[in-house]
């Protein structure tokens, strides 16, 4: 035994490399049944899966130029990333953008621009920018709410995104004065920290689900008394990542504390079923609003994602006829978002936003809807030029989530699905999500509100108006084609957005239903 140990001390630590290497083509030879690359060039074949592992790293970092990455290039990245810690968010030497590329945006600004005076309440806040509609006002719901900011945090559950995550984009909201879509994953204490909520439920029903899995009217009146700080409450028909296939939490992220929030099993997939239980014609589904609205007095609105658009028709057409239905419509956009989805999904199934708005805004114009809707737009929105051009389309307000995943520290590493999200961010590994700063992150997320506010407000003033709701679809031009290179959004989408009724930001900032600093009397 004695020299056993001396023969293995007298090993040089050259040699342990070369019996490790030894060892490892053995067993790629010998016994690897599953990778033929490492069997048929053994040690070597290894460099290659781990060059494959950290090829999105390298692309990103090394090779890929500022404008060139998808779904948010190096340069959004960047102005999202500065904007939220209050660093110099400006470009130097003109821009590096090819502005003759096909749908480049062009906002077409004024010889003198909108000039507020000196007691306006964009000169005392020039962040303060609130949404120029009251949700639920026309249904005379009970507890109508103007949103107190035009850019929100958009449907992200827990479960999806972590605790810690969470809780910072709500203490985020809170100080900048916006509200946060829960998700479909329930409301959860993370929600919980004074931040105004939406709260927002899909076909799984969790956080208002009875023992039966269908939706609970008890639960919901239940969360909504319990819960103040809910303002209004969402039903996803779809989402852009995945329409018509419902959710999917990988069973990898189900800890003890969601499968109690939501109700179903540890270490299972969750996969929500494709469609509700609750209704399955459009009559049914506008009574379920109407009657959600009636016993929680909160403004219900529908959320989805575009592609036939028969059934949006038959909807416009009834709330005409009944003078009822959803006071907000949030259009997702095809793009996609943080939920996991197969690529066959992600890739092609839904209209982009552009195109979906445009389609359904056109329907419920037909039907002269438009001044009782709150549009909000979710797609990729989170930079001010892109929402000039949505609001000149007719949007209201704007809802984001990768973004907002930014602002906090996300860097894009598309592993959202995986439990494995580096940032702590996209993962329910305790470890990854010590590195969350809450406090800090929560500045961040409320600094990039303000920081968007603010520059959206300058583009508008710029334009001539006072808020956003004035932009026309004539303020805006695209690059159409080399023949003639550019259109503006009316003559791109064959239709002019109805004027938004607006008597001044004064008006806005007096209003009894803004934000979460209403003065409603409670029902």
């Amino acid at each position: 035994m004695e020299v056993f140990f001396t023969f293995i001390q007298s090993i040089p630590w050259w040699g342990w490399i070369l019996i490790i290497l030894c060892l490892v083509a053995i067993r790629d030879v010998f016994f690897n049944k599953r990778h033929t690359i490492s069997h048929n060039f053994p040690i070597v074949g290894h460099f290659r899966y781990a060059l494959e592992s950290i090829g999105p790293e390298i692309r990103q970092y090394f090779v890929a130029n500022n404008r060139e990455e998808l779904p948010f290039n190096r340069i959004e990245r960047g102005w999202v990333y500065a904007s939220s810690k209050k660093e110099n968010n400006y470009e130097g030497f003109g821009t590096d953008r090819d502005i003759y590329l096909h749908q480049h945006i062009f906002i077409k600004n004024c010889m003198i621009p909108f000039q507020p005076s000196e007691n306006h309440p964009s000169k005392k806040d020039k962040t303060f920018l609130p949404c120029a509609k009251v949700m639920g006002s026309y249904n005379k719901r009970r507890k109508p709410y103007r949103p107190a900011s035009v850019i929100n945090i958009s449907a992200m559950s827990f479960g999806s995104l972590s605790a810690k995550a969470v809780e910072s984009l709500n203490l985020g909201v809170k100080g900048c004065d916006a509200y946060h879509n829960t998700g479909e994953g329930g409301l959860s204490p993370y929600h919980s920290n004074g931040g105004d909520v939406v709260f927002h439920f899909g076909t799984g029903y969790f956080g208002v689900r009875g023992k039966d899995g269908n939706f609970s009217m008890d639960k919901m009146k239940e969360l909504v008394q319990n819960n103040p700080f809910v303002r209004a409450i969402e039903i996803k028909l779809s989402q852009g990542a995945k329409p018509g296939k419902g959710g999917v939490l990988p069973g990898s992220k189900i800890t003890p504390e969601i499968a109690e929030i939501r109700g179903v099993e540890i270490g299972k997939d969750v996969l929500s079923p494709s469609a509700h239980t609750a209704f399955s014609t459009v009559p049914e589904l506008l009574e379920f609003i109407e009657d959600i609205a009636e016993e929680t007095g909160l403004p219900v609105g529908i959320k989805a994602a575009i592609g036939k658009t028969e059934q949006w028709e038959v909807l416009a057409k009834l709330m005409k006829e009944t003078d009822r239905g959803p006071d907000f419509i949030t259009i997702d956009g095809g793009e996609g978002g943080t939920g996991a989805a197969p690529p066959s999904f992600a890739d092609h199934v839904s209209l982009p936003w552009v195109y979906g708005f445009t389609a359904i805004y056109k329907i419920f114009q037909k039907y002269e809807l438009t001044d009782r809707i709150v549009f909000i737009g979710s797609g990729k929105l989170g930079f001010p030029a892109k929402a000039a051009m949505a609001f000149a389309m007719g949007i209201d307000c704007i809802n984001v989530a990768r973004e907002a995943m930014m602002s906090i520290g996300c860097i894009q590493a598309q592993i959202c699905h995986t439990n494995k999200c580096p940032t702590g961010i996209a993962t329910q590994s305790m470890w990854l999500q010590s590195g969350i700063n809450i406090p800090l992150k929560a500045d961040r997320l409320a600094q990039y509100f303000k920081t968007f506010r603010k520059e959206f407000v300058e583009i508008t003033h710029a334009s001539g108006y006072e808020h956003p709701c004035q932009f026309t679809m004539q303020d805006v031009d695209l690059n159409v084609d080399d023949g003639e290179l550019t259109k503006t959004l009316e003559t791109s989408f064959k239709y002019s957005k109805t004027p938004v009724p607006f008597s001044g930001m004064q008006s806005l900032k007096d209003c009894m239903y803004l934000g979460g600093h209403s003065k409603q009397v409670e029902a």
